[in-house]
């Protein structure tokens, strides 16, 4: 089961009134709170010089968590990312590497593309689009180490 499925999956029906547990302090849910904090967190990216767009991405289903900024379709970008990501880990794998990936980097002659899976969700990524005329890729990297960081799963 991805991340996606996890987070949004049904939540169980409180308990009957009358039961011991209905004695309890009610419990908020984490929802709320998760989502203002990825959209907090990926709106924070793109404050950064040629900063265009960010996604948090699960990597299982290639289902975006959330999205921020403009200048490509994410949806497209995430589920196609996903499948860079899998198929970086299957040659890690395959070549006996016993390691994770740090961040992945795809530079083209307008963009730079970051990719970092989450160290406490491997399975989870973000991915950054930066105009590359206006950004600062060591900068735009440590952003991204700190919006990880930062972000409540």
């Amino acid at each position: 089961m991805g991340i996606f499925s996890k987070l949004f999956a049904p939540q169980e029906p409180p308990p009957a009134q009358g039961t011991p547990e209905s004695t309890t302090q009610p419990t908020q849910s984490k929802e709320p709170l998760m989502a203002n904090n990825i959209n907090e967190t990926l709106q924070g990216l793109l404050e950064l010089d040629g900063a265009m767009c960010v996604a948090l991405v699960d990597g299982a289903s290639g289902m975006l968590l959330g999205k921020a900024g403009t200048g490509m379709d994410l949806d497209v970008a995430a589920a196609a990312t996903t499948e860079l990501v899998r198929a970086k880990l299957n040659t890690m794998k395959a070549l006996g590497l016993n390691d994770a990936i740090d961040d992945m980097l795809i530079t083209l002659t307008s963009q730079y593309h970051v990719i970092r899976p989450l160290a406490s969700f491997p399975q989870v990524f973000i991915y950054f689009a930066l105009e590359r005329q206006k950004a600062n890729l060591a900068m735009a990297r440590i952003k991204v180490i700190q919006a990880e960081e930062s972000l409540v799963l």
